[in-house]
């Protein structure tokens, strides 16, 4: 393999032996997609978007969206069964891995795609570089995981972007030499460019090694309701067994993949009467986890695109970002790809006219 790189604009030259190195990542080392072969990098689900009239419509509609947003095991177990001559298979998944394929059984088309361009990785943590757990955490990543993200990032920079606190998400990955962004991207360490430190609320810091970085935080002014929320939902949710309220500094998660589902509408209950006093916060759903945010136009999509820019590589033609993520809120950073490659494909478009 032939890498052409100053890490900040690192070009693949030579694609022939990508498959036999690290960053080819083997299947052994994905093992949270449940077939390897069926790795999709999105699922959409959907929620419930009638509105509701009565109290009980609104109680019904939030379970539903709790259930939509966390699937059994074994609805999993089947949709990533795919093998053709299974009874279990259900046609209109079938139809879905066709119209999103998989980006491993894709890998030769995917690394023919990138030769000469310039690759930014970006990475979710968790189901992507860990297992989903039932104590959050306790949400480690393996050695042979963690080595290929540290070989991964020697070659192109890395960014894991999370809805955990920065902090934490850096404290299970433990490596130095990569970008990190909790918080759904409302808290990101980043490489110090001019154009980057034009954001509001974008400060320059320094990380744990003291090297000089970028330390952007759009929704800092809303760390002090964050906090009152943080205490009123742990009192409000004490006595609802398996319950457990995360604190990732900019957004709060409330767990109920221990909770009994009978008790999942007290979940969403309880967390809902805390956000009628706070109009400026909103609830998302991901997978067995209600994640209270501030209404502020910034997610994970957005943060891959300050990333991109502080890594100069924004207006770029010859740029190929990877995205790679599990959950619902890793959508936004996906549509964030797709348009970018709409982008570029028109650029190069009128580059040729």
């Amino acid at each position: 393999m032939d890498l052409k790189s100053n890490h900040t604009s690192p070009v693949l030259t030579d694609t022939s032996s990508l498959n036999n190195t690290r960053l080819g990542i083997h299947s052994a080392l994905l093992p949270y997609a449940h077939n390897a072969s069926a790795f999709s990098p999105t699922l959409f689900l959907t929620i419930p978007r009638k509105r509701p009239s009565t109290l009980d419509d609104v109680r019904s509609s939030l379970f539903d969206a709790m259930k939509s947003s966390s699937p059994t095991h074994n609805i999993l177990t089947k949709e990533f069964n795919t093998d053709p001559t299974s009874s279990d298979v259900d046609i209109s998944y079938r139809n879905w891995t066709f119209k999103y394929p998989s980006a491993l059984a894709s890998f030769e088309q995917i690394a023919n795609n990138a030769k000469g361009k310039k690759i930014a990785l970006f990475l979710d943590y968790d189901g992507t570089l860990s297992p989903i757990v039932d104590n959050p955490d306790l949400a480690f990543m393996s050695n042979a995981m963690r080595a290929a993200v540290s070989n991964v990032a020697q070659y192109f920079p890395t960014a894991i972007i999370s809805g955990r606190s920065r902090d934490k998400v850096y404290e299970f990955v433990g490596l130095s030499d990569l970008y990190y962004a909790g918080s759904h991207g409302m808290d990101i360490m980043g490489p110090v460019r001019t154009s980057s430190s034009e954001y509001r609320n974008c400060i320059r810091s320094t990380d744990k090694q003291g090297k000089e970085v970028n330390l952007f935080q759009p929704a800092s002014e809303f760390l002090p309701m964050i906090e009152e929320v943080l205490e009123s939902l742990i009192e409000i949710t004490k006595d609802i067994p398996g319950a457990k309220v995360e604190n990732n500094k900019f957004c709060v998660s409330v767990h109920y993949r221990n909770v009994d589902e009978k008790s999942w509408a007290s979940v969403g209950q309880a967390v809902e009467e805390i956000l009628k006093e706070y109009p400026r916060l909103r609830l998302t759903h991901g997978r067995k986890v209600l994640e209270v945010r501030p209404i502020l136009d910034w997610h994970k999509g957005k943060a891959v695109e300050f990333l991109l820019e502080s890594l100069g590589l924004m207006d770029c033609e010859d740029v190929l970002p990877i995205y790679v993520g599990d959950d619902r809120t890793d959508e936004d950073a996906f549509k964030v790809m797709e348009f970018l490659k709409t982008l570029a494909m028109w650029k190069k478009k009128n580059s040729e006219l």
